[in-house]
C-alpha cells in the first residue's frame, strides 16, 4: 500500500479502531435502551413502581389529548366568529384618511373596479342615527349600501326574518326630495334590515305594517328647538332582521344608500367608504397594496383584521392564555413521572451497583433511567395525540357535544391544525424531558 492509499483511506489499524469504537458505542446504547425497556415492560412482577409509571403515562396522554381538544374547539369557535364577522365586514374597506366623506368622481373609480383580483366594489354611506318605532327608540349605526353589497358580504343569506329588499318601486311610506319629515306616497318605498337585538328592542314583529322613523342631525346647522329644525327625518318599512354577531346585532341597521344620502344631504356620488370584494384566490395584501397605490395617501385601506383590531388582539391573547394554562396542566402531570423515576432508582440500587462493578460509568447508568423517562413521555404523547385526534374527528363528523338551540350552530365547532399537533408534541416532550433530567440528576446514582 503506497502513501497515496494511506491518504485516502487512512492507516488500516486506525480505521479498525474507529469502527470498533463506533460499534462499542452503539452496543452500549442498545444495551441501555434494552435495560430501560425491561424496567418498564417487566412482566415477571408488577410493583407499585410499575403502576406509578403507567399512571404517569396515562397522565401525560390525558393532558396531551386535552390540549388537542381544547385547541381544536377554540380554533373552531374562532373560525366561526371570523366567518360571522366576514359576512358583514368586506375583505377590503377604503376610507378617507381625513374627513368623513369623499366623492367617487374624485378617484379613478373605473380602474379600481377593474383591478386584478377585484370582483365588486360597493359604495357605503354610514352614520349614527336615532330610530323610533311607536313608543320605542334606539341609537344605531345606519349603513346605507348599494346593489353591489350582497356580492361582497353574505348578509342576504343571514336573514332570520324577511327578504333582502332595501328599495321597492311600489308606492308607500318613504322619502321624497321635497319633504323628508312627513310620511307619504311617492315612487319608492324604502326598507330597513335590522340587527336582531335592535329589531326586538324596538318591538318590531314580522307582521308589523307601520313605518320606522329615522332621525339624523342636520349637517352644518346649529341645534334647533324643534325636531324639524334639528333633524332630517325619513320613514322606511321594517324589512326583516339578521343574526350575525352580538356586537353587530345590537348596533347596525342596513338601508338603501339613496335613503341615507337624502337624510344626510349627500350628493349622489358621495359616500363614507368603499367595500371591495376579492376573487377566492386573490392575495389580500397584494391587492390591498395596489388599491392603496391607486388611491394615494388621501385614503386608508383596511383588511378584515384591521377592521376588527380589538377582536383579533383579544383572540390572540386568549389563545396565548390557553397555551399557558394547558402547559401548566402538562407540567403538573409530569410530577408523576418524577416520582416514578425516583422510586425506580431507589428500587434498582442493587442493579446499579452491579452495573457499576462491571465498569459502566455513572453517566451511562443515568442514561438508562433517562431513556425510560423519555420512553414513557413519548408513548404518552403519541397516545394523547391519537386520542385527541379521534375525539375532534368524531365531534366534527357527528357533532356529539351540543351547544343548545339558541346558538348559530347546534354543536361545538372543531378545527384541527397541524401546527397545534406539532406544538403540543414539542411542548409535552420538552416539559417531560426537563422533568426526567431533574429526576435523574437528583437521584442517588
Amino acid at each position: 500500500m503506497n502513501k497515496h492509499t494511506h491518504r485516502l483511506f487512512g492507516h488500516p489499524s486506525q480505521k479498525g479502531m474507529a469502527d470498533a469504537t463506533d460499534n462499542s458505542r452503539f452496543s452500549a446504547f442498545n444495551y441501555q435502551f434494552t435495560m430501560a425497556r425491561r424496567y418498564f415492560f417487566s412482566r415477571k412482577q408488577k410493583t407499585v413502581i410499575n403502576i406509578i409509571s403507567w399512571i404517569s403515562l396515562i397522565g401525560i396522554a390525558v393532558s396531551t389529548a386535552a390540549l388537542i381538544v381544547v385547541l381544536g374547539v377554540y380554533n373552531g369557535i374562532g373560525n366561526l366568529t371570523q366567518t360571522l364577522f366576514n359576512s358583514f365586514d368586506p375583505p377590503l374597506l377604503v376610507q378617507p384618511a381625513e374627513g368623513k366623506t369623499f366623492h367617487t368622481s374624485d378617484i379613478d373609480y373605473a380602474t379600481l373596479c377593474s383591478l386584478d383580483g377585484v370582483t365588486a366594489v360597493s359604495q357605503i354611506a354610514e352614520e349614527n342615527a336615532w330610530v323610533t318605532y311607536r313608543h320605542n327608540e334606539a341609537i344605531v349605526s345606519l349603513r346605507g349600501v348599494d346593489s353591489q353589497y350582497p356580492k361582497i358580504t353574505g348578509l342576504d343569506t343571514l336573514l332570520y326574518e324577511g327578504v333582502y329588499v332595501l328599495k321597492s318601486e311600489y308606492g308607500g311610506y318613504g322619502n321624497d326630495s321635497d319633504s323628508l319629515s312627513q310620511p307619504g306616497i311617492n315612487a319608492y318605498t324604502y326598507f330597513l334590515l335590522f340587527g336582531a337585538e335592535v329589531y326586538y328592542n324596538l318591538g318590531i314583529r314580522e307582521a308589523s305594517n307601520l313605518p320606522v322613523a329615522v332621525h339624523i342631525p342636520k349637517r352644518g346647522v346649529a341645534m334647533g328647538l324643534t325636531m324639524e329644525e334639528a333633524f332630517n327625518t325619513g320613514y322606511a318599512m321594517p324589512g326583516g332582521n339578521f343574526y350575525i354577531q352580538q356586537d353587530i346585532d345590537n348596533m347596525y341597521v342596513v338601508a338603501d344608500i339613496s335613503f341615507v344620502r337624502q337624510l344626510m344631504d349627500y350628493a349622489d356620488d358621495e359616500c363614507t367608504s368603499l367595500a371591495i370584494a376579492l376573487q377566492p384566490r386573490a392575495k389580500v395584501q397584494k391587492v390591498k397594496k395596489e388599491v392603496a397605490q391607486l388611491l394615494g395617501d388621501g385614503f386608508t385601506v383596511k383588511d378584515r383584521m384591521e377592521q376588527q383590531p380589538i377582536y383579533y388582539k383579544v383572540f390572540r391573547s386568549e389563545r396565548l392564555g390557553i397555551y399557558l394554562i394547558l402547559a401548566l396542566i402538562v407540567l403538573i402531570s409530569t410530577l408523576n413521572l418524577i416520582a416514578s423515576l425516583s422510586l425506580l432508582v431507589l428500587d434498582k440500587q442493587r442493579d446499579i451497583a452491579i452495573l457499576r462493578s462491571m465498569g459502566m460509568q455513572r453517566q451511562q447508568v443515568r442514561r438508562i433511567f433517562r431513556l425510560e423517562g423519555v420512553m414513557i413521555s413519548a408513548m404518552g404523547v403519541v397516545a394523547g395525540l391519537l386520542v385527541g385526534f379521534v375525539i375532534c374527528f368524531l365531534q366534527q363528523r357527528f357533532g356529539i357535544v351540543k351547544m343548545g338551540s339558541n346558538f348559530v350552530v347546534s354543536a361545538f365547532p372543531v378545527a384541527m391544525r397541524g401546527i397545534d399537533f406539532l406544538f403540543t408534541f414539542l411542548l409535552v416532550m420538552g416539559l417531560s424531558s426537563l422533568a426526567v433530567l431533574f429526576a435523574v440528576r437528583r437521584s442517588k446514582i
